[in-house]
């Protein structure tokens, strides 16, 4: 890890979405699409979406925390997916789709509870908020086909449907937090 980052761990459905999203980003210095949160070690994509692993997709994210703080990351992470459904966002269902912080620290478990009840109670989704909030044990890099897809498939059907109207979003939401802004 570069002097000065930090890593943030979250699943908010597809890695493909979440990595899309966070690689516009200033101060993201870098997001590897992986799997946590279940017991399979080094499990495959194949593994993963068969599930039986425990795992969920998720994206690690390498920041530096004097441009981006893990709270603004947090805010984000929980605008750009539905934190109100179980096992699901859109039309991808299953555990490994499912809403999850993986904390690193005392202090990330704090801010994320502290930033999960304060949109709980704020009303801004038309549910109560899913998202589990765990600690990191092991993170498994996915496959390198999966890294950067979006960047390298923009056209693909499922990333042209999907992923573009998800990095719209947050174009259009944190367009004074993106690295082209």
């Amino acid at each position: 890890m570069a002097n000065g980052s930090a890593v943030a761990t979250f699943g908010g459905g597809c890695f493909w979405c979440t990595e899309a999203v966070f690689l516009q980003m200033r101060g993201v210095q870098s997001v590897v699409s992986g799997y946590s949160g279940g017991s399979a070690p080094n499990p495959t994509y194949e593994q993963v979406c068969s599930k039986q692993t425990g795992h969920a997709e998720v994206i690690q994210i390498t920041y530096d925390p004097e441009v981006v703080s893990f709270a603004e990351l947090l805010d984000v992470f929980f605008h750009t997916h539905d934190p109100t459904t179980v096992d699901r966002q859109g039309n991808d269902v299953g555990p490994q789709y499912r809403s999850v912080i993986f904390y690193h620290d005392e202090q990330q478990r704090e801010v994320a509870e502290a930033v999960k009840a304060e949109l709980d109670q704020s009303g801004r989704f038309d549910g109560p908020i899913v998202t589990s909030i765990e600690p990191l044990s092991e993170f498994y890099p996915a496959e390198d086909y999966h890294q950067d897809y979006f960047a390298r498939n923009p056209r693909q059907p499922y990333c042209a449907m999907v992923v573009a109207p998800k990095v719209e979003k947050a174009r259009t939401l944190y367009s004074g937090r993106l690295i082209d802004s």
